[in-house]
């Protein structure tokens, strides 16, 4: 089996290598408006969602509520449990800031498209893992941000959720409201031009990570950062990804689930959105030169999750034709 590589884990790689190399684009005091862009970028994306987002396909997986309980429970409460687990051994402010890098990838959010696309692959519950890929997303702009604000102020003292929760409202939460009043006259077009808006998606995440990264190598936030700990990031990123896979299957075995109910479970409660990430991290750390290592466990993620769950996915496929 040939094993096919995210052209988009190759860009943000390529965004990365920029900002190394050209910081001067992304730091405070270049001319490019770049937080505009991200701003006004971010609420297209999701008035975007909005347009896409079907009410009546949500309205039909309320059906599956014990599904739709464990999916959400492993977004939103395994993953954090697990990384709390692990605070107690930090000891310097090094290790606390690597640690809640961990647990804001924790927080947030499934993603939306890869998971449905890798149910489909898999032979699962394609119309459960719409529901829950789409209600993740809204369920996390309130989450999240209540999971991180019982922390960041070891981290961060301008932590306000006034201001935090005002930025959601008029950045996200308005703007899929408006996209899902306007679906009646736009959504056809978002539906015929799905393809380009995903292209946009990616282009505003690449900026802002762009912009994230270009702060950090501009204020040498990552000099600290050995090779071994990036290796240590990536073991650690590997043994989350797989705790969390082999406990939600064991609760959804537990639960008596079926085979295609299993599959939805296991892959949309141990996905993390890269959007979210990137879109909440500039809201809840502002324009902090620690955004690129808070990132940086998120990256790791988005990329091992969409290697080891498309092999999964494959082999899944395969069995259930034979069968």
């Amino acid at each position: 089996m040939k094993i096919k590589i995210d052209k988009f884990v190759l860009f943000i790689i390529g965004v990365i290598v920029i900002a190394y190399f050209f910081p001067q684009w992304g730091t405070k005091d270049s001319p490019i408006p770049l937080d505009t862009i991200s701003t006004v970028g971010i609420s297209l994306i999701f008035f975007f969602y909005g347009l896409k987002l079907s009410p009546d396909k949500l309205k039909a997986g309320l059906k599956n509520w014990k599904l739709h309980i464990l999916v959400q429970a492993s977004t939103f409460l395994i993953f954090p449990l697990i990384v709390l687990l692990f605070r107690p051994v930090l000891q310097t402010e090094e290790q606390e800031t690597m640690w809640l890098a961990f647990f804001f990838l924790a927080a947030l959010p499934s993603t939306v498209s890869s998971s449905v696309v890798m149910v489909s692959m898999a032979k699962g519950n394609v119309p459960a893992a719409i529901f829950n890929a789409s209600i993740s997303g809204i369920i996390g702009i309130a989450i999240t941000p209540l999971w991180m604000g019982l922390f960041v102020h070891d981290v961060q003292t301008d932590f306000d959720f006034t201001e935090i929760y005002t930025k959601l409202i008029l950045q996200i939460i308005f703007p899929v409201i408006l996209g899902i009043l306007l679906q009646r006259f736009l959504g056809a077009f978002a539906h015929k031009h799905s393809n380009k808006l995903t292209v946009f998606d990616k282009s505003i995440i690449l900026l802002i990570i762009y912009k994230s990264f270009a702060e950090s190598f501009d204020e040498h936030i990552f000099s600290s950062v050995s090779i071994l700990d990036l290796l240590g990031l990536f073991i650690g990123v590997i043994i989350l990804f797989f705790i969390a896979f082999f406990l939600t299957d064991f609760i959804a075995k537990k639960l008596g689930f079926n085979k295609e109910d299993e599959i939805t479970a296991q892959f949309c409660g141990t996905k993390k959105s890269l959007v979210h990430g990137t879109v909440f991290s500039k809201i809840l750390f502002g324009n902090s030169a620690t955004i690129g290592i808070i990132l940086l466990p998120l990256m790791l993620f988005h990329a091992i999750q969409i290697l080891i769950i498309s092999v999964i996915a494959s082999k899944l496929a395969k069995r259930n034709i034979e069968i």
